[in-house]
């Protein structure tokens, strides 16, 4: 019997999240017969490198998903409202990494880790989390397993590859400014990123929250279906090229001992556990920056509460909080016999 392969098309094909799916297609020896990189049409006529081959950029219109079976989405809300359903229509598996239909009731919100077992129901769409959302929920879930999630509170330390490949050009920018004595600028962020840190770069609402913190809370409880799920997220932009970190207190329903939770934590899928107390070595942005992994450490208890434990990740943005996660439930959806029966 022949192998599948697919035609993948990837939308947003030039950007930061975009390029890291060409990578890890690549990476995963995913079998694709045939790329179809789209973009806006400022972009129509640059050259993506695949697999050894070079492809010219299309533009990003109704035909261009005629014979596709799988579309990745990473450009936008506004563009994933308008060509998802062309995309599907035109009988393609759609994984799309905007918020657009992240909190549709009828599309699911994947992290395999956590919800792959969603997938088994063949989904056409599938929303891919937010980047912080779909880092923590990855550490979340082993516990919640064998405890019972009830709260949680957590700061984030953001990168700027969460602000996309203009605003980590700017920090590489300000870095090599502030070294050469000249004033630094920012123009993608609000604030300069380089040395500093700042509130998340998002609207703060009515009750305090931004909106990074609000998908957070959304999310993480869609997720795990706890829609009573109490958290409290603080999320901070700091001056790391890529690979977010998040410090954690997580509450559960029932205790949790720490050599059980150290334990589970250390077998479970996708989290790698990097915490040496004695090397003063636990997870940080230059060892997560390229894994596919969420590393987790600093895994300790909470004084006075036997339900509680802190611990503290880092998870590479652009991949598992983007297109590892998208590549991952493509994957997934494949062996499930979810993607359309391609040659």
């Amino acid at each position: 019997m022949s192998k599948k392969e697919y035609r993948v098309a990837v939308v947003g094909v030039t950007g930061a999240v975009g390029q890291e799916i060409l990578r890890v297609l690549e990476r995963r020896r995913f079998p694709v017969s045939g790329l179809i990189p789209l973009a806006s049409e400022k972009s129509v006529g640059m050259e993506v490198e695949f697999t050894g081959t070079k492809h010219k950029v299309r533009k990003l219109e109704a035909d261009a998903f005629t014979g596709v079976d799988v579309a990745f989405f990473s450009a936008g809300a506004t563009r994933s409202r308008a060509f998802v359903p062309v995309a599907r229509k035109a009988g393609a598996v759609v994984v799309d990494n905007s918020s657009a239909y992240r909190m549709d009731p009828q599309v699911p919100l994947v992290v395999p880790e956590v919800n792959g077992d969603l997938l088994g129901a063949k989904p056409g769409l599938i929303a891919n989390p937010n980047c912080s959302a779909a880092i923590l929920a990855v550490a979340l879930a082993p516990l919640h397993r064998i405890a019972g999630l009830e709260s949680v509170v957590v700061a984030t330390y953001q990168s700027a590859s969460g602000a996309g490949a203009k605003a980590m050009a700017e920090l590489d920018q300000q870095v090599r400014d502030f070294a050469a004595g000249k004033e630094l600028r920012a123009e993608v962020f609000p604030h300069v990123l380089a040395f500093n840190l700042f509130s998340h770069n998002s609207p703060v609402g009515k009750s305090g929250y931004n909106e990074e913190e609000q998908k957070m809370a959304e999310e993480t409880r869609k997720i795990f279906s706890l829609p009573k799920l109490r958290m409290v997220p603080t999320c901070v932009r700091v001056p790391v090229p890529r690979a977010h970190s998040e410090a954690v207190v997580a509450t559960f329903a029932k205790p949790i001992p720490l050599a059980d939770a150290k334990r589970v934590l250390g077998k479970a899928p996708g989290i790698r556990v990097v915490d040496e107390p004695e090397k003063n070595l636990f997870p940080m942005p230059s060892l997560a920056s390229g894994e596919l992994e969420v590393l987790v450490g600093r895994i300790r208890e909470v004084e006075g509460d036997p339900h509680a434990i802190a611990f503290f990740i880092s998870g590479d943005q652009l991949l598992k909080g983007a297109a590892w996660n998208a590549v991952q439930i493509v994957e997934e959806l494949a062996k499930r016999g979810g993607l359309p029966a391609s040659i």
